[in-house]
């Protein structure tokens, strides 16, 4: 059974922002290859210009963020969904709610409404306490908004559960079971395998960035660390001018080419993660699928994932004391998380639970009972 899906909710594919683009990029595809028409909503300001992404189709929607800031981000949500309405879609697969929930009463009323309820927005800490609770409220009507919801952590389906009464759907992100990496690529930015620590990620506060850069910069190692993430916002540029006196911090900015990404991440010598609000993270998976020694953030989403298998930090005495100790690679650790991206975290398995929810999701609401496509995997 072939399902005409729309996915909204993202700037677009291919990748050139972050997690839910990066999904969106790797589920189009897969579902597409499984015999299902996909469409992914574009941003207008995003750089790929055409119509067809790898047999995806592609609809450019006006973002006017550039214009207005913030409040761009809702119009282009806005916009998204009014042409959804023309589409005539089996499903609308929602990435995320922020700045899109509040238009639930305009849903296609035809299309089956999924939401990924992606992480506990309203805790990220770069937001004040009115954007917080609009976030709650936003967090809300998504779910009264949405037929079916999906929560991308174990962690996140417990809360959403209990809170809302519901019972989502548990499916994570994946990751590449062989990642490709280059080693001559280093050179392009001055490296040398295994002669630096790295962090990827957006420069958010939530995300430790400051926190793990402070650590670091109290050492005397002599040891580069590399950050991979935009760092254009006002809290990007305050790293930069904070750490502009220490010459061993390289801030290389954002980066989407996945060669470069998973070279990098192969051959650093620890990777650390400080992500500690939402559920499971792109940038995590990608390091466990390249063997990389791993230091996290210790909180339940990260501990989530890794399962004990990582260096834990929560203070930059934390990361003071693990970058001092000078023993960053434990072969258990990197054997068990890549036993764990086989077993559990394939991108080929994570398309495959998608599709089989979709398809159960779609049957259910034409009142048959579903049955499980033969090429589908459940959790």
């Amino acid at each position: 059974m072939g399902l005409k899906i729309a996915i909204l909710g993202t700037r677009g594919v291919p990748n050139n922002y972050g997690g839910f683009e990066h999904i969106a990029g790797h589920l189009s595809r897969g579902l597409v290859q499984k015999g299902h028409e996909v469409t992914v909503y574009n941003s207008s300001k995003h750089p790929y210009r055409e119509n067809q992404w790898h047999g995806v189709h592609i609809r450019h929607c006006f973002d006017p963020e550039f214009l207005i800031g913030t409040a761009g981000q809702f119009l282009y949500d806005l916009n998204c969904i009014l042409d959804a309405r023309k589409r005539n879609y089996d499903i609308i697969l929602m990435l995320g709610y922020t700045s899109s929930s509040i238009w639930g009463s305009l849903y296609p009323k035809d299309a089956i409404i999924i939401t990924n309820m992606d992480g506990m927005e309203w805790k990220r800490s770069k937001y004040a306490k009115p954007v917080k609770k609009f976030l709650r409220f936003a967090e809300r009507l998504a779910v009264q908004s949405s037929r079916f919801h999906i929560a991308d952590s174990p962690v996140i389906k417990q809360y959403l559960d209990k809170k809302y009464n519901i019972n989502s759907k548990y499916i994570a992100y994946g990751a590449g079971l062989y990642p490709v990496a280059d080693e001559n690529l280093l050179n392009e930015y001055g490296l040398y395998k295994y002669q630096y620590f790295l962090l990827m990620a957006r420069m958010e506060p939530e995300n430790n960035i400051e926190m793990i850069l402070d650590g670091y910069a109290l050492t005397n190692s002599k040891t580069k660390f590399v950050v991979i993430g935009n760092t254009s916002s006002r809290f990007g540029k305050s790293l930069i001018e904070k750490y502009r006196n220490d010459t061993r911090i390289v801030f290389l900015g954002a980066l989407f080419n996945e060669i470069k990404v998973q070279t990098l991440t192969t051959f650093c010598k620890l990777y650390f993660h400080g992500h500690s609000v939402g559920g499971t993270n792109p940038s995590l998976l990608d390091a466990m699928a390249a063997k990389a020694p791993i230091a996290v953030h210790n909180n339940v989403f990260n501990n989530a994932v890794v399962k004990g298998n990582a260096l834990q930090f929560k203070s930059p005495t934390d990361v003071f004391n693990l970058i001092n100790a000078n023993h960053y690679s434990n072969e258990t650790f990197i054997r068990y998380n890549y036993a764990t991206i086989a077993d559990d975290y394939t991108w080929e398995k994570i398309v495959n639970q998608y599709e089989y929810y979709l398809l159960t999701c779609y049957l259910n609401n034409q009142s048959y009972y579903p049955l499980k496509p033969a090429t589908s995997a459940t959790n």
